[in-house]
């Protein structure tokens, strides 16, 4: 059976929004998430490494997103950015995934987990963290 990346994801925004709402430990969160039904479907390495690779970044990421808003980070929703922290965190360690397909994945998860129009902000801070981050592949999807 194929592991799910985008189910993946969906557990990692439920665990960082966690996260950010309750500040208990990773591994507690991990711990309850992996007792869901559709746990069994995702694809576990890359739902750890988005969980512990956020937690391990967390400060570095959130420096790359700030630029990027119109506000203090910590005014935004908890859903919006525990979605931006993921998309960050897979902009710069996984660059084997297009930007593209990370913004489109989180704007679904927007939508899914969001405020009505939740999606669209999410959007344009992730085309501006893209610019950044991502310079050259965005340049050249450009041209």
């Amino acid at each position: 059976m194929k592991k799910n990346r985008r189910k993946a994801r969906e557990f990692a925004v439920q665990a960082l929004y966690q996260r950010l709402l309750t500040g208990d430990a990773v591994s507690t969160i991990e711990k309850q998430l992996r007792e869901e039904d559709d746990f069994a479907k995702i694809d576990d390495e890359h739902f750890l490494a988005i969980l512990q690779g956020v937690e391990r970044d967390r400060v570095a990421l959130e420096a790359r997103i700030q630029p990027c808003l119109d506000r203090p980070l910590e005014e935004l929703s908890p859903v919006e950015r525990a979605i931006l922290q993921l998309a960050a965190y897979e902009f710069v360690h996984h660059v084997e995934i297009p930007y593209r397909v990370v913004i489109n994945e989180a704007i679904e998860l927007a939508k899914v987990f969001g405020g009505t129009d939740g999606y669209k902000y999410v959007n344009g801070v992730l085309d501006k963290l893209a610019a950044s981050v991502r310079a050259t592949e965005v340049n050249s999807a450009r041209r």
